[in-house]
């Protein structure tokens, strides 16, 4: 959430940060809020020191033995109900301007870094580095006509149980996703990462706090008869460890890692990836994440980056590495360096992780802080990433596997963990 701070006392900042991410909002209306606002907390501090005073008086007096019921007091007491009320009224007043800033400010995206990438699209997205060797090739398949062939998954079937863009796993496909779960934990909980499997299932209060409400409640699935909803990305839990939390500045950063099955209605989407692991409204993730110290943040950012690109490297996947300029940055993100896959039989590198550093911009809808130097509460900076989508991993790992006799050599990092080192035509 953008600091209201900013709103009052430099519009123009934020006004510059929205125009880079292709957006035009009229800030007129939420400076009025912001104004009043401060005009009613000034009246009420004012009230408030005015009843504190009285009180005094009244006890004042009560020592020099004027009576309870006397003249004197009764008035002050008078007086000081009437200031009572008057800063009730107030402080509701207050609450509702408060509820109509909250309401529009939080559909507000997150400002991208003063020294970021500028651009309106993901056409103006920069290239940082590639790592691998790229296949090609005239006959190689895409990952779900590989899949057909060795019959590792089925979508008719799927369709039956929950409805189009699930599938349902076997055999070989079912266990490499398991394996692949499991080596992606074993490889962050080894570079000093907190393993954490959280709730399914949360609340709006969860998913207000890492920025997927209000704004997309349409990408999600909400529960008819509770606060609860399936959760889009282990991100929101995770967020939510914390939340309302002051963790000490000697314990961070904080680093989790998280797998989750992950929702998502993917609206808007149709048409696009209908076939295979690329768009499912259901898949598995394995979430990295941060708690970091504001001054640490830039530096935490290449350093979740870097271990999520040292599973694609220990999965030998060719891929690069791409910062996302700020018309094509995500909600909470303030700067994203996004990792595409090589995908041989589809020509193309895909997305297979996102890493962002979201500065305080979700710590301050959550209300997570720290303490400076001083010892004075600051928000501290969250970061997140996929480490990795395990479905379009198996994708990548079907393409770039795939042998002239249909079996898929898995890379050797998998091995202990399949038991195999191939995939084979039943």
């Amino acid at each position: 959430m953008i600091d209201q701070r900013l709103l009052r006392n430099n519009p123009a900042l934020i006004e510059e940060g929205l125009k880079s991410r292709g957006m035009k909002i009229d800030l007129g209306p939420l400076q009025k809020y912001c104004k009043e606002l401060k005009e009613l907390e000034e009246k009420r501090n004012l009230l408030q020191a005015q009843g504190n005073s009285i009180g005094k008086e009244v006890g004042q007096k009560i020592k020099q033995g004027f009576s309870q019921k006397s003249e004197e007091i009764s008035n002050l007491r008078i007086k000081g109900n009437q200031i009572k009320k008057q800063v009730g009224l107030i402080e509701e007043e207050e609450k509702s301007i408060t509820k109509k800033l909250n309401e529009q400010i939080l559909c507000l995206p997150n400002l991208p870094e003063e020294d970021s990438l500028q651009g309106e699209s993901e056409k103006d997205n920069k290239e940082i580095r590639r790592w691998g060797n790229p296949i090609s090739g005239d006959h190689l398949k895409e990952h779900w006509e590989i899949a057909n062939q060795l019959k590792l998954w089925d979508s008719e079937r799927s369709s039956l149980i929950a409805k189009s863009r699930f599938v349902t796993l076997f055999n070989q496909a079912a266990k490499l996703e398991r394996s692949l779960i499991n080596f992606m934990l074993d490889l962050h909980v080894k570079k000093g990462y907190l393993e954490v499997l959280p709730p399914a299932l949360v609340n709006t209060a969860s998913l207000t706090g890492s920025g997927q409400l209000p704004k997309f409640a349409e990408e999600s699935f909400k529960c008819a008869d509770d606060d609860l909803w399936l959760t889009p990305t282990a991100e929101v839990p995770l967020t939510s460890l914390h939340r309302g939390e002051i963790i000490p500045s000697e314990l961070l950063p904080l680093k989790y890692v998280a797998y989750s099955p992950c929702f998502r209605r993917e609206a808007g989407s149709y048409g696009r990836d209908t076939r295979g692991l690329i768009r499912l409204h259901q898949f598995n993730k394995v979430e990295l994440y941060f708690f970091s110290n504001p001054d640490k943040s830039k530096e935490a950012l290449e350093q979740i980056t870097l271990d999520a690109e040292s599973v694609l490297q220990e999965l030998e996947l060719p891929y690069r590495v791409i910062q996302l300029c700020s018309g094509d940055l995500g909600f909470s993100a303030k700067k994203t360096y996004d990792l595409e896959v090589w995908l041989p039989g589809a020509n193309a590198y895909r997305e297979i992780s996102s890493c962002s550093n979201c500065g305080d911009f979700q710590a301050r809808r959550s209300q997570i802080r720290t303490k400076d130097n001083n010892k004075k509460n600051i928000l501290l900076h969250t970061l997140n990433g996929s480490g990795l989508a395990i479905g379009r991993t198996m994708a990548a790992i079907l393409e770039n596997g795939q042998q002239s006799d249909g079996s898929i050599n898995l890379p050797k990092a998998l091995i202990p963990y399949f038991g195999s080192s191939k995939l084979k035509p039943e």
